[in-house]
């Protein structure tokens, strides 16, 4: 489970690289912790062409508001900045506390939202080069 605010930038990447790269082997999903007014809503459209310039398909993803079973279904779950980290540690059920960890191991994951395409690219490029960590 990849989270971020809106799940309309970060995340979608984030789960669609990791889908991709995982194969069969792995079920990716993403969410937001407030999606509000984006839940159903597509990805930003910055992001839908950050990430096609990398190769990856965002055009069918619709915004997701992160609920309990979501945190309980995950093996992992990946917050894209320490901020995130924090409040889903503030939120999640003890048992899943364990699961819960930074996409970046030692920084966050800048969010783009209502900033230039250029730092949707440079988003989009920081969150592809992370992804092979979180896969055997």
């Amino acid at each position: 489970m990849v989270v971020c605010l809106g799940n309309h930038c970060r995340s979608p990447l984030a789960a669609a690289i990791l889908a991709t790269r995982g194969g069969d082997a792995v079920v990716v999903r993403s969410a937001a912790l407030h999606a509000g007014r984006l839940v159903d809503q597509p990805a930003h459209p910055l992001m839908i062409e950050a990430a096609t310039a990398l190769g990856y398909d965002l055009t069918d993803h619709r915004g997701v508001q992160l609920t309990a079973a979501m945190l309980h279904w995950a093996d992992t779950i990946l917050a894209m900045d320490q901020s995130i980290l924090t409040r889903l540690r503030e939120q999640a059920h003890p048992d899943d506390q364990l699961k819960l960890r930074l996409y970046l191991p030692d920084a966050d994951v800048p969010d783009p939202w209502e900033k230039t395409a250029a730092d949707f690219t440079a988003c989009a490029q920081l969150i592809d080069q992370g992804a092979d960590q979180h896969l055997a």
